[in-house]
């Protein structure tokens, strides 16, 4: 064989393509944010595969395989399904914990690194030893906002509502035991779904229980529909909620009622708070012309821990990558990347947002 040939023959096989699937709504309501979910993983792997990533003297370039779960369990275990049958060994998502959870299952079965954004305590209560979670829980977002809404807010009477999706429901669940133990008072609960557009008649009968406040456990896809129409029945309460709500998308859909009227809680660095984060929302605004939202930076970071756990471990092998992740730290944009035993992360920040001119705005962090 001619040195030519035999060089670019050992290139090649010296070459490793490693793909890392993504799973996230990228239809349906929720798929603003499954959109900036995906970019912000594409924008990892750029400069991932830009650097020239080499795990175990070997060169590796990352291949993302995006699919779209629509925020439905049962399309996302499809998507889970696909990804395993074509081998991906790697997955950041799902975003929805009504997904995870399910989802969860099959990748743990296919021996893949899972690492979800889901909320839900229940997911890593799942015990699957190659997922992690690489965002907050719902005990810290709704216990942080229970606290705030006690103690700066002063409130005294509180009205909840769940969309009945996993991540909704355990938000509202924890939302209320925290609230209870700070002497709030819930003097209503209703439920919707992650599909519904009228809120009129739960919101109606919440106008009469009078509260100071509405919390929301759920996505700005209804949060912000919800704000329009507690403002034009004369609802006098604000809307609170977690990371669901904690986007400029609530104020879009809310028609410009979020300003002095929406508080949510959302977890890790506030981005403009950090050199790091300021650079990333740079980085991000120039590749696509638009801020991100809630986990874009999450997404990010995702890419960016695994191949730290791969260059680390010295190899792609998904166990040795899982353990390594286990052990490792790794700071990130959002963040820092360490592990509970069960792949909580042992630490998050809880920042409390309020908007102004339609854009989140921290007011504390706790």
């Amino acid at each position: 064989m001619p040195v030519a040939l035999a060089a670019a023959s050992f290139a090649a096989q010296a070459q490793q393509v490693v793909k890392i699937g993504f799973s996230s709504p990228l239809s349906g309501p929720q798929s603003a944010y499954g959109v900036d979910n995906r970019d912000g993983l594409l924008l990892a792997v750029k400069e991932l595969n830009a650097k020239g990533i080499q795990v175990g003297g070997q060169k590796v370039t990352f291949e993302v395989v995006a699919e779209d779960d629509a925020a439905d369990p049962r399309q996302g275990v499809a998507v889970a399904q696909k990804l395993a049958d074509q081998k991906v060994k790697f997955v950041v998502g799902p975003y929805n914990s009504g997904v995870a959870i399910p989802a969860g299952r099959v990748y743990n079965e296919a021996g893949m690194v899972m690492m979800t954004v889901g909320s839900n305590p229940k997911i890593t209560e799942l015990g699957y030893p190659r997922l992690f979670r690489i965002g907050v829980n719902d005990v810290q977002l709704g216990s942080a906002m229970a606290v705030y809404a006690a103690k700066e807010m002063k409130i005294k009477n509180v009205a909840v509502v769940d969309d009945r999706s996993a991540y909704g429901q355990g938000l509202v669940q924890e939302f209320v035991a925290e609230a209870k133990r700070q002497g709030l008072n819930i003097v209503k609960q209703e439920f919707t779904t992650d599909k519904a557009t009228d809120f009129t008649p739960i919101l109606t009968s919440i106008r009469s229980a009078k509260p100071d406040a509405v919390f929301f456990g759920g996505y700005s896809a209804q949060g912000g529909p919800m704000l329009r129409q507690m403002v034009s029945l004369g609802v006098q309460a604000k809307l609170l909620g977690g990371d669901g709500i904690c986007a400029t998308e609530t104020a879009r859909l809310s028609g410009g009622a979020a300003d002095g009227k929406v508080l949510c809680a959302q977890a890790g660095t506030i981005l403009g708070k950090a050199d790091a984060g300021r650079a990333f929302a740079a980085k991000y605004k120039a590749a696509y012309q638009r801020d991100p939202l809630t986990y874009a930076a999450n997404f990010y970071d995702g890419a960016m821990l695994l191949a730290d756990a791969m260059q680390k471990a010295g190899s792609t092998d998904p166990g040795k990558v899982a353990e390594q992740m286990a052990k490792g730290s790794y700071k990130g944009v959002a963040g820092e990347y360490s592990f509970t035993d069960k792949h909580d992360l042992k630490s998050s920040p809880v920042s409390v947002y309020g908007f102004k001119n339609g854009q989140p705005e921290v007011l504390t962090s706790l």
